[in-house]
């Protein structure tokens, strides 16, 4: 019989035994904008169900009798090994998520052998992230801006801060329409009114870290108090082309992705304007609603790119099987950001380690049911999508 556990975080995470039930716990924990502000998307939110059903439909075709005693769960990404096949996702306001933040996640990152990447609208600096996790593979994602001094400085630092690789962003001349932020009044910071006020008295914690911590602000900011629409619509260029592209590839000295492809042609536009790799995104649903599922698009951006680029995917991703169906299939790796997200809130820098450790267990047993000693040696013949 087990000794009862008095920590109430590690008592928490050990009733975690898939991402759904991380998201469980978080939703609990959590002020319902502030949850939503994760877990939702654009208008009817149909891009993100999409997504969850394309991975549904996967059908796996295993081998056996075959010795897969030893799984090799680790690959090439931008032209080094990782331990896992995949990376976390930049995302937005992570500390508001939960308060340990982005440094979190990076250290999270560095000891598992992942990418991770800072969003410009991070809430950590690029400096700071960098101090927290020196020999984590750290990728800086960038917005264009309407101010192209100022993205010129944050390229800079990334690039003196030694971030591997710069991720340009190009799903978000404007804002989506993200409705569960709108109804729940969501403003960055988050504001005192009535309603979460009221919120308050049932997730204390979550605000007693929020007023006691460093103030919740955006590192590459000054300062900003608003709505996130607002924020994006003030500061995000929608007049960037393909002259922008090539002008990054310019400054930046590494790799250069380009995420939020959704077509095969812009895939291909973009490899011949500079990009190393691509992420087929649709912003995890939360740009245009009703876009394209990355899973179903991946086969025919892989024929017109070729070995030209490496292609990645998010979207819609919650588990290990997951990520193998997308290898299977033909991706080079994934990306994951509500997955860490809801390992964030529901246990911090524990609750993002306990998400990696969920996902490699079922990447590592997918393999193993499936008859594969190896990520590599995934093929199409693996996976197929039900009709």
């Amino acid at each position: 019989m087990k000794s009862p556990t008095l920590d109430p975080v590690e008592r928490r995470l050990s009733q975690a035994h898939t991402i759904g039930d991380l998201r469980t716990i978080a939703r609990r924990r959590t002020p319902r904008a502030v949850f939503d502000y994760t877990d939702g998307a654009a208008e009817q939110e149909t891009s993100l169900r999409r997504a969850y059903q394309s991975f549904s439909k996967v059908e796996f075709h295993p081998n056996v009798l075959r010795d897969v005693s030893a799984v090799d769960t680790s690959r090439n990404m931008l032209g080094s090994r990782r331990a896992l096949p995949f990376a976390f996702a930049p995302t937005g306001f992570t500390r508001m998520m939960q308060h340990e933040g982005e440094r979190a996640v990076a250290r999270v990152a560095e000891r598992s052998g992942i990418p991770f990447g800072l969003s410009t609208m991070g809430t950590t600096s690029i400096e700071d992230v960098a101090s927290a996790a020196p020999n984590a593979r750290k990728w800086f994602q960038l917005y264009v801006w309407k101010d192209r001094a100022a993205g010129k400085e944050l390229v800079r630092r990334a690039q003196d801060s030694g971030y591997e690789a710069l991720v340009l962003t190009v799903d978000t001349p404007v804002a989506g329409a993200r409705m569960r932020d709108v109804r729940n009044g969501l403003s960055i910071p988050p504001s005192l009114t009535l309603r979460t006020i009221l919120d308050g008295a049932t997730h204390p914690a979550w605000w007693f870290n929020l007023l006691t911590t460093e103030p919740l602000q955006f590192a590459s900011l000054s300062s900003w108090e608003g709505t996130v629409a607002d924020l994006i619509n003030k500061m995000f260029d929608p007049t960037v082309t393909v002259e922008d592209l090539e002008w990054l590839r310019g400054l930046w000295k590494g790799p250069l992705i380009v995420k939020g492809i959704q077509n095969a042609a812009d895939a291909r536009m973009v490899v011949d304007h500079g990009a190393d790799a691509v992420i087929l995104s649709n912003h995890g649903g939360r740009q245009l609603d009703r876009a394209p599922t990355m899973l179903e698009l991946l086969p025919s951006v892989l024929d017109r790119v070729g070995d030209d680029a490496e292609v990645y995917l998010d979207t819609g991703i919650l588990s290990g099987a997951d990520i193998v169906a997308a290898l299977a299939r033909g991706a080079r790796g994934c990306l994951v950001g509500r997955a860490f997200l809801y390992g964030l809130m529901a246990g911090g820098e524990r609750g993002v380690q306990r998400t990696v450790e969920i996902l490699g267990s079922e990447i590592t047993r997918t393999l193993q049911l499936l008859g594969v000693t190896a990520v590599d040696d995934l093929t199409e013949e693996h996976a197929t999508l039900r009709q």
